[in-house]
């Protein structure tokens, strides 16, 4: 039988084998919402070999909810460590222009007819762009060169803050505006694994890497209990993306 002392000593054995693992591993900046994108993001950026630091960002959404998944999701995927940022980019604090964080109402059943020209009521301004340079702060304090974020431009509500020449034009200037890019010469990169994959594609790659799609949430209009409204853009692309995978969305629905 063993001994709780011998167990102890085993523990503290295996922390110390992680440490050293993720001490040699090189270390990335994954922006973690708690959606699917992020979290299969995060796991691929994981599977490819980096330690990861997870940068959550708590601007006032009103889906709040995935401020608790983005959570479950760093401490399953074994985030080294995991910050939650708070930034107020609501009306009350002064920005706003979005449904998400300001007044007005999640469109439900939104017509998908030119969505990429047709840019929704739930888009947060300049949100991306935000996020990506904060995350590019961090990484320079963390002497990290990598950022993940699981930004699609397949399947997606036509924000054009997830487009590839976005993503081109943020990491040519990370790299003009930080010392570790002008003086040090470190080529900062921008990861998307995500931003050509269809959102079954998505799904697969999540299953294949072992992600527990139960842990994450997307939808921008969830009910009191947290559960998804299946209406919104968020919730509609995500259960085309499970069906289409020909597998059941985890999730837990309202109705």
């Amino acid at each position: 039988m063993t001994t709780a002392p011998n167990m102890h000593t085993n523990a503290m054995h295996a922390r110390a084998a992680q440490i050293a693992r993720l001490q040699q591993c090189p270390p990335a900046v994954v922006l973690c919402s708690g959606g699917m994108d992020s979290a299969v993001t995060m796991a691929i950026a994981r599977a490819e070999g980096y330690t990861v630091h997870a940068l959550t960002f708590d601007y006032g959404q009103r889906h709040r909810v995935e401020l608790r998944a983005a959570r479950r999701v760093a401490r399953a995927l074994g985030a080294a460590r995991h910050l939650v940022k708070r930034i107020d980019l609501t009306a009350a604090g002064g920005f706003g222009g979005s449904v998400l964080t300001g007044p007005g109402r999640v469109p439900h059943r939104r017509s998908r007819t030119g969505v990429a020209a047709a840019i929704p009521p739930t888009y947060v301004p300049a949100r991306n762009l935000i996020f990506l340079s904060l995350a590019v702060a961090w990484a320079e304090i963390l002497g990290a060169a990598d950022i993940f974020i699981g930004v699609n431009a397949i399947d997606y509500s036509g924000y054009p803050d997830c487009r590839p020449e976005f993503i081109r034009a943020f990491q040519r200037t990370a790299r003009l505006a930080t010392k570790a890019g002008a003086q040090n010469h470190v080529e900062i990169r921008v990861h998307t694994p995500v931003i050509r994959m269809t959102k079954a594609q998505i799904v697969r790659k999540g299953l294949a890497l072992g992600l527990d799609f139960s842990l994450t949430h997307s939808c921008y209009d969830p009910d009191t209990w947290g559960r998804a409204c299946g209406k919104c853009d968020a919730c509609r692309l995500r259960l085309k993306g499970f069906r289409e995978a020909g597998t059941k969305d985890p999730a837990k629905y309202a109705g």
